[in-house]
């Protein structure tokens, strides 16, 4: 067997959000990749640590990768500054994999939420495997994991979509202008800058949430013009206590 690497989703926050496929895959690794962010906050560490702890009983070799800085939100060219950070982890993954993962090993990382939406790893794992020698190749497994667009959903009883219509998944930079004229759902995602409190409220309804599946969740519902300075002071709020906020919403036309 050739070495492979894992990616296991693990949910939107709770440690039981995860599949028995991922909990077999956690218990199988022989090596663990954790990604390091800059500046990562206790919370954010200790929930992967849950995760291991629950699902894994005997010790496994862990290799920190530290993450490098993330320019883009300063950057003048976002594109360019995404692709040079991107192939700064490429290659600092290829080194640690080529170092620690030996043959006949698997490679783990754990990916918040689900490793095919709005998720960096599966791309750079997809150009690490495919870089790699003929010699000693690498397989590439996804597992998938709850993301906190189904948490969303869920935790506010509602679906996605309304029959026969289509939902979009979106950055906040994309909504800049407002929504869509062609859709009625969008789920908002990476909204740093609150994009919901400035387009026009007119005939919007809002689904947010923060801190989906922890004992901090919070969700807000309603016309986007009456709880948008809700939200927004909520958010601030929740940032001031705890140093970070993970949140997204759904915006629906009535």
């Amino acid at each position: 067997m050739a070495r492979e690497l894992v990616l296991i989703g693990i949910g939107a926050g709770d440690p039981d959000w995860i599949t028995l496929e991922a909990v077999h895959a956690i218990q199988a690794i022989d090596v663990l990749f954790v990604v390091l962010k800059q500046n990562e906050l206790d919370d954010l560490v200790e929930a992967r640590r849950e995760v291991m702890s629950r699902h894994r009983s005997t010790p496994v070799r862990i290799v920190e990768l530290h993450d490098p800085l993330r320019p883009w939100r300063t950057a003048p060219d976002y594109d360019a500054a995404v692709a040079l950070w991107r192939a700064q982890r490429l290659d600092q993954w290829s080194r640690a994999v080529a170092a620690n993962l030996g043959e006949n090993q698997t490679g783990g990382f754990l990916v918040w939420g689900d490793p095919s939406l709005y998720e960096s790893t599966l791309a750079i794992a997809q150009q690490l495997v495919a870089a790699a020698s003929q010699d000693s190749p690498i397989g590439l497994r996804v597992i998938p994991g709850i993301s906190s667009v189904l948490a969303l959903a869920a935790h506010h009883k509602i679906p996605l979509n309304r029959q026969g219509r289509a939902v979009q998944i979106s950055p906040a930079r994309l909504l800049r202008e407002g929504m869509p004229p062609e859709v009625d759902d969008v789920v908002v995602m990476l909204d740093g800058r609150q994009v919901f409190a400035t387009i026009d409220p007119e005939g919007l309804d809002i689904y947010w949430g923060a801190y989906l599946g922890t004992p901090d969740e919070i969700l807000i519902t309603g016309d986007l013009a009456t709880v948008r300075q809700q939200i927004l002071d909520t958010r601030a709020d929740a940032l001031a206590r705890k140093g970070w906020v993970f949140d997204n919403y759904l915006l629906r036309r009535r």
